[in-house]
């Protein structure tokens, strides 16, 4: 009886930890804001909707000298995601990743084409409940002392008022999910994404 009670309230316990664990991630994933900050790069993972435009958008008003778009489909050009206008930056500073297709890819062949522009601070633009992962795998894949400056991009899958729609509360947990996980590993190996692997990327 006794190992039964113990069993019961360790379940407990675990609930109640799992729970404020999940509030303080929805708390930090929606205190997330658009700041006006200046990098030497603009990084878009690419995939979710608004993302990229909002990536196109900071970089013609010269928030970054580089645009980086990761996770890019290989039959897309340059040219079809960005076309110079007067007075825009030259498409020279916009690159393109073709062979990331996840969020950990993303950050591993995202960092070695990132660091060939020698970029000592980004602009990470990803979707709002995407951008704890993205920013923790990003973290822990680009040099230390490479300054992230979040920048969450909303979308109608999201709603403010998570506990009383099924999708929001669906795609918040999995995503929380997905982050221990990840945290977890980084305190077990930290510094493993910066080995540095062969990158995916193209001009046009």
């Amino acid at each position: 009886m006794n190992i039964i009670k113990a069993f019961i309230t360790l379940v407990i316990i675990l609930f109640i930890v799992v729970a404020v664990l999940f509030i303080d991630f929805t708390y930090k994933t929606f205190s997330y804001r658009q700041r006006p900050v200046k990098a030497d790069a603009i990084v878009v993972l690419a995939g979710g909707k608004g993302r990229v435009e909002e990536g196109v958008r900071l970089y013609r008003e010269q928030r970054g000298s580089h645009l980086f778009l990761i996770g890019v489909d290989p039959s897309v050009r340059k040219g079809d995601l960005y076309r110079p206008q007067t007075g825009d930056p030259s498409s020279e500073g916009v690159i393109l990743e073709k062979a990331s297709r996840n969020t950990l890819e993303n950050a591993i062949y995202g960092r070695d084409v990132i660091m060939r522009a020698d970029v000592r601070s980004i602009v990470l633009i990803t979707s709002r409940y995407h951008m704890k992962r993205a920013a923790i795998l990003f973290r822990n894949a680009l040099p230390k002392d490479v300054a992230i400056y979040p920048y969450p991009v909303d979308s109608k899958n999201l709603k403010e008022a998570w506990w009383n729609h099924g999708g929001s509360f669906h795609l918040l947990f999995s995503e929380f999910y997905k982050y221990c996980m990840f945290r977890f590993f980084f305190l077990l190996v930290p510094g493993e994404l910066r080995e540095s692997i062969l990158p995916g990327a193209s001009g046009g």
